[in-house]
């Protein structure tokens, strides 16, 4: 059994506990997550190698990553196997030979200074991962594959509630669109393998999600403004923070994802996010420093000159709708300001 921290481990047997979770279903079964080592992959990881513990399910669970020097916490898990390599390369799939039963494929370059300074890694690490990952999956007669897309498919667009049959503008003369049309393109490809060779693909499409679990070091605006409160520094906004973000704490979206692996439709999507944790980001900078500080810091504007270099997304004002996956019994459990106080919870009991 793996040492961790309090809010953690609470979070991780939060999700164990959610008896809307079929678990019995992955008994027996081979599970890959890719992207391991990334906030959802490991969040991933830990709850099924726990669940295998608790549950007694003899599940074959199998980690996929990069970077090898990222796999301390995660060797710990007791039975985890490794496979080791760029996603891109489908050479590096041959550690799996037999049957394959589930797949979460969370790899993905996530940093938006690399959307803009290294596009084609963006584009091919999206493009060239998932169609290997789809074609071990047809393979493999996979039971259930679960792609990890983004809020960000829907770009840009004028209507206030957006739910999954929705589309918006995105400026493909921009580097910083690579990240969202290649998530297109690759739900694209999810939907041309189940519809042509029946793969049982479902698309998660994640709201920002944050929480227990978040490095200490995200360069996201959230993790600035938490470090803001545990410091007790001001936050700086480098833009007005007019763009609406939409948002989930990192248990409640982990439960999403199962749910939509167990219960979900072949060939749908479903929006994973809080509706009622959908602020601009300027009124988050205002919930941290007055909810979760008491007003012992303020905000501040302070826009660089290099903003353009910075990866930001284009403003947005859209609130998602989840009412597709809440159909099949998820619930987010979690406020904004709750999931600010557990995340910085969870960074200070790893410096004890």
């Amino acid at each position: 059994m793996v040492t961790m921290a309090g809010i953690f481990r609470a979070d991780i047997y939060d999700v164990l506990s959610d008896n809307n979770i079929p678990w019995d279903e992955l008994s027996k079964c081979t599970v890959m997550v890719t992207g391991a080592t990334g906030l959802i992959g490991s969040f991933l990881v830990h709850v099924l190698s726990e669940a295998n513990v608790k549950y007694g399910l003899d599940m074959r669970l199998i980690a996929h990553v990069r970077n090898r020097n990222k796999v301390e916490a995660l060797a710990r898990e007791p039975g985890l196997e490794f496979i080791y390599g760029d996603i891109r390369r489908p050479v590096m799939m041959a550690g799996v030979t037999d049957r394959l039963d589930y797949i979460f494929h969370c790899a993905s370059v996530t940093k938006s200074a690399d959307m803009t300074s290294k596009p084609v890694d963006v584009t091919t690490t999206a493009a060239q991962g998932t169609l290997n990952m789809l074609e071990l999956a047809k393979g493999n007669q996979c039971k259930s594959f679960v792609y990890l897309s983004s809020m960000e498919f829907y770009g840009q667009t004028k209507r206030r509630k957006v739910d999954e049959r929705d589309s918006g503008y995105l400026d493909l003369s921009s580097p910083r669109s690579s990240y969202p049309e290649s998530k297109r393109f690759c739900e694209m490809l999810c939907t041309a393998y189940a519809a042509q060779y029946e793969v049982p693909v479902k698309i998660a499409r994640l709201a920002q999600t944050f929480g227990s679990g978040t490095p200490r070091d995200d360069t996201r605006v959230f993790a600035q403004f938490a470090r803001s409160a545990a410091t007790g520094g001001d936050i700086e906004l480098h833009t007005e923070g007019k763009s609406r973000g939409n948002y989930c704490y990192t248990a409640d979206t982990v439960r999403g994802l199962l749910t939509i692996l167990l219960k979900g439709e072949s060939g749908q999507a479903y929006n994973i996010a809080n509706t009622a944790a959908s602020v601009t980001i300027r009124e988050m900078a205002e919930l941290v420093a007055t909810d979760v500080c008491d007003g012992k810091i303020k905000v501040v504007i302070n826009i660089p000159e290099d903003i353009e270099k910075r990866g930001y997304a284009p403003d947005v004002a859209y609130t998602l709708n989840a009412d597709k996956l809440k159909d099949l019994g998820w619930t987010p459990k979690y406020g904004l300001a709750e999931m600010y106080t557990r995340m910085i919870t969870d960074w200070q009991e790893r410096l004890i």
